[in-house]
């Protein structure tokens, strides 16, 4: 008997936005599958004029990672499906909802753990957090914060399902010196880590698809050749206006 995927309509809970964070991806293509894989990706995160008041982040300092809340504000639907197909299982193998990290669940919120590089606080946004190895796409909204406690938020020996034998599967990037240097120096290890991540999905093997990743204000070219990727193209879109880079 095949199974039945049954979808239901959404009726959303109001949950208060308290920030945004900026991010060097003005869309989801190249993003990590998950945070904290990447470590040189920045954001800051700003907050709305009613959370800015600098008591409500007295002790967040003391914390080197801090567990971020968000919204899937890219992936909204007005239905949800039972079971999804994740990326990484090749888009046929389908999954329950609630055994993958999909972003089309029934509250739209993701979880992301990052480190907690510093905090400025300034005199026209408050306090404003600066983090890294982030997953999420410039503007995304904030729902909140909680710091990251390792004696109860790790356990080394927790199973991992079928994503055990997902997540090694890294790439072997040719990106070429003399177009690797049009990137700031700063930006140049996180673009070619993005690369090794393979942002394909996984079910697109056509080697002779080109592809293109936007980060920090470049659009990066490249096609893949079995397990080798390769950069063919770096545009500055940033020059012509487009999107801004995070310092």
């Amino acid at each position: 008997m095949g199974q039945v995927n049954k979808k239901v309509v959404i009726r959303r809970c109001k949950m208060n936005i308290i920030g945004h964070i900026s991010t060097d991806f003005p869309t989801k293509f190249g993003i990590p599958r998950q945070s904290g894989l990447i470590e040189e990706l920045k954001g800051v995160i700003t907050f709305e004029p009613e959370y800015r008041q600098p008591e409500a982040f007295r002790g967040l300092e003391d914390f080197s990672h801090i567990w971020v809340l968000w919204q899937f504000s890219k992936s909204q639907k007005k239905t949800i499906a039972a079971t999804v197909t994740p990326p990484r299982l090749g888009g046929k193998v389908r999954m329950g909802v609630f055994a993958t990290r999909s972003p089309f669940r029934p509250n739209d919120i993701g979880l992301s753990c990052v480190k907690l590089e510093h905090i400025e606080y300034t005199a026209d946004k408050g306090p404003v957090l600066f983090v890294s190895g982030v997953d999420m796409v410039d503007g995304t909204p904030i729902y909140d914060i909680k710091p990251y406690v390792k004696f109860t938020d790790s356990h080394p020996e927790a199973k991992e399902g079928f994503t055990a034998a997902t997540y090694n599967r890294n790439l072997k990037v040719i990106f070429p010196s003399d177009l690797l240097a049009i990137m700031p120096e700063n930006k140049q290890t996180a673009a070619v880590k993005i690369l090794e991540q393979d942002p394909r999905p996984a079910y697109d093997t056509d080697e002779a698809m080109a592809y293109g990743v936007t980060f920090s204000g470049f659009d990066i070219r490249f096609k893949v050749h079995g397990d080798m990727l390769t950069v063919f193209e770096v545009v500055d879109i940033e020059a012509a206006g487009g999107y801004k880079k995070v310092k």
